[in-house]
């Protein structure tokens, strides 16, 4: 799933594409699961007449600064939420059909923000960047103040804006008895750390992802903050483009669960060998020459296989999701009585008022 880069990514490109910009029209997709506490027409109602500030990232969640007293849109792309800016290719999990960024509205679609500077003529062209999220995972929420109200409130620290000092992050660690890969998942303790920054993170820190986090040595703990931030800050510096992360890193290597042989090589010449273990649920890749398991840590310990939460999926936008990979994802079962949303179901919001586009289809 996305997890800290790609959201700083899709953060990015709105600020990069509108910012100084009216919101001119809203189009929305109802969706009572997406919207959190909010109707689709009450969020595009919000947000039209107002200017892009400026956008910003906390863990996995990113929210719009807009002009006015109104609340701000908060957005979380779950497992497979992505943006999409018209004319351009959107970040599919998936290989796209080669004519996607061809179609519009484009499917799976949420919200579409119209943008226009401010002094444009009433007939200008529009910036469009639509909301996709094909597996409902994703939330969009209303806000007045995003760093202050959950879900931002509730996490914890942020390893770009906020990495709390070695003293302060070795006393947060030592008192944890979980596995630590299971620690650096917990949203609740480092915010916008995922599955593959975890493995990442454990891999250069030479870490066991079953090591109980309360049994690392300080020398253990010192390299385990210095890798977050590295592995996160180079990310983001890459602008979530793996073409561009560093040749030694694990993450080409730590997908498909050994279909394809490790070419992995270690500064001591030897090809890695990825082992794959499951760690609180959790899909984890481990070189098993420097990630040794060790203190209160048990390798034969039964792993149980436990339901995900939506912010914890073993997917990351940067990578094709295999066969394999999905059968880690939890299937949902639809509502007995699940309307069909279709792009005839669109509603319009502008500044002259609310346009039903045709009505939304339910089956029969």
């Amino acid at each position: 799933m996305p997890e800290l880069a790609e959201v700083e990514k899709a953060a990015n490109l709105i600020r990069d594409a509108a910012k100084g910009c009216k919101v001119v029209q809203v189009d929305t997709a109802e969706d009572s699961i997406v919207y959190t506490g909010i109707t689709h027409t009450e969020f595009a109602d919000e947000l039209v007449g107002r200017t892009l500030l400026d956008t910003g990232r906390y863990g996995k969640v990113f929210y719009l600064t807009l002009s006015g007293d109104k609340r701000m849109p908060v957005l979380h792309l779950g497992m497979t939420g992505m943006l999409h800016m018209r004319g351009q290719d959107a970040t599919y999990y998936r290989k796209k059909p080669k004519d996607d960024k061809d179609v519009w509205p484009p499917k799976f679609m949420k919200f579409i923000l119209h943008f226009a500077p401010v002094d444009a003529e009433p007939d200008a062209p529009h910036i469009e960047i639509a909301f996709l999220d094909p597996r409902r995972l994703g939330r969009i929420r209303l806000c007045k103040d995003p760093l202050q109200e959950p879900p931002i409130s509730a996490l914890g620290f942020d390893p770009i804006l906020c990495m709390p000092t070695l003293k302060d992050f070795q006393a947060k660690v030592e008192k944890r008895g979980c596995p630590i890969k299971a620690l650096l998942l917990d949203q609740s303790f480092s915010a916008g750390v995922g599955n593959w920054i975890a493995d990442e993170v454990l891999f250069h820190a030479a870490i066991h992802p079953e090591q109980v986090a309360k049994s690392l040595s300080q020398e253990q703990i010192k390299s385990l903050h210095h890798n977050i931030t590295y592995v996160c800050q180079t990310a983001v510096d890459a602008d979530a483009d793996h073409n561009k992360f560093p040749s030694h890193w694990l993450f080409p290597h730590r997908w498909g669960k050994g279909k394809t042989k490790s070419t992995l090589k270690l500064p001591s010449g030897e090809t890695a060998s990825i082992k794959w273990i499951t760690v609180g649920g959790r899909t984890s890749a481990v070189v098993q020459q420097v990630q040794k398991l060790s203190g209160n840590g048990d390798p034969k310990k039964k792993r149980k296989r436990v339901t995900k939460k939506e912010d914890d999926s073993d997917e990351s936008s940067l990578t094709e999701m295999s066969e394999e990979d999905e059968s880690d994802v939890p299937k949902k079962k639809a509502p007995a009585k699940r309307k069909k949303l279709t792009h005839s179901g669109l509603s319009q919001i502008t500044a002259s008022g609310l346009t039903l586009k045709g009505e939304t289809k339910s089956p029969k």
